[in-house]
């Protein structure tokens, strides 16, 4: 079992933990909406998406964000999962990623989708 995320408690007031599948989804999420900069002793980690949610929406902006959502996943989880896709969409305030992905300790395939607004 691994640390569920972000750190709580469960019914037992315990650490909460969750399942391989969940905890991969967990990094994802913590890669995607991590600011490189933001993590001490890790400078570059993140993917800086969020910046995306204050800029005007384009097709250039979007292609731009894909390009470094995907490149910081395999940077980060390359060892961990196989990226299938990656769908970001950016309506008014809210921003919307999809990714597809293969987990390559089981071959099993999950797709995620994280929203964030302002």
């Amino acid at each position: 079992m691994h640390l569920d995320f972000p750190c709580h408690f469960d019914h037992r007031g315990r650490t909460a933990e969750c399942s391989y599948e969940k905890h991969l989804r967990n990094l994802i999420e913590q890669v995607l909406f991590t600011s490189p900069g933001e993590r001490v002793n890790r400078p570059t980690f993140g993917s800086g998406l969020l910046q995306l949610l204050f800029q005007p929406n384009s097709d250039e902006l979007a292609a731009t964000t894909q390009f470094l959502v995907q490149s910081a996943l395999q940077q980060w989880l390359g060892n961990l999962i196989h990226l299938e896709a990656v769908v970001v969409e950016h309506v008014d305030s809210t921003l919307t990623v999809t990714v597809q992905y293969t987990i390559l300790r089981t071959q099993q395939q999950q797709t995620a989708q994280f929203t964030r607004g302002v």
